[in-house]
Formats: structure tokens, sequence, C-alpha cells
């Protein structure tokens, strides 16, 4: 008995719009991560490196020390690479302005509908019956 209210719950959640619609932006923001990735690695990251001598940020790091690998034999060195963190916050930038102008683009387009009212209702006119008791109301006002 749990476990058929336990999958209806579940199928109940899962075809919620909402759900859906988080399912498709987690995928679509996924792929527009490596689109993203791609732009700084391949387009924007190797101009600025030619322009600084021929530098790859990639190959950016700061040596820590060495230390014996796992076979025993030979040294690696244990390194702080910091290019590939400066590539990263620059993927997040590009990232963040890019989901910036999305949200922005979509409020304004939110905010005009809003915006434009929608022609108030006439409003009926007062019945007989109203308009006689707003008649006996303002002649007890004049009374008191």
């Amino acid at each position: 008995m749990a476990k058929s209210k336990f999958l209806q719950d579940f199928k109940a959640f899962a075809v919620k719009g909402n759900a859906i619609d988080m399912a498709v932006g987690v995928i679509i923001g996924g792929a527009f991560g490596k689109i993203v990735s791609s732009i700084v690695n391949d387009l924007i990251m190797p101009p600025i490196g030619w322009m600084l001598g021929g530098m790859n940020f990639k190959d950016l790091s700061l040596t820590l020390g060495e230390r014996l690998a796992e076979d025993g034999a030979t040294m690696e060195k244990v390194t702080l690479n910091y290019g590939a963190f400066i590539q990263n916050v620059i993927d997040f930038l590009i990232i963040a302005f890019c989901v910036f102008l999305l949200v922005r683009f979509i409020t304004k387009l939110t905010t005009r509908k809003a915006a434009e009212p929608e022609a108030p209702a006439p409003e009926p006119a007062p019945s007989r019956e109203e308009e006689l008791l707003a008649e006996i109301r303002d002649l007890l006002r004049k009374q008191s």
C-alpha cells in the first residue's frame, strides 16, 4: 500500500510542469556551459595569451615541490595550477553575464505585459432600488 502511494507521489512530482521545465533547464545549461567553455578556451584565451607573449593559461602553475610517484621510482612535481583556475573564473563570468542578460530580457517582457492594464469593465448602471437607497441616505445626512 505504501509503495503504491510512493509511486503515485513520484509520478505526480515527475510530470509536474515545474519539474520538467527544471530538467530541461539543467540539460540546456550543461550544454551552454560547454559552449561557453569552448569560447573561453578556444577563442578568448589564445589571443590574450598571444598578446602576453605566447603564454598558455592552462600551463600557468606554481611548483610547490616534488614527491615520489606511486611507482616508487620517479619523482613528480606537486603544482598549484592557477592558470586553469583563471580560465574557470572567466568561464563563470561569461556564463553569469549571459544569464543576467537573459533574466533581464525576460523581466522586461513580463513587466511590459503587466504594465499594459486591461480596460476596466464598465460598471452596470445602479438599479432603481439602489438609487432610492442613495436618496434616502442623502436625506438622512441633511437631517442630522
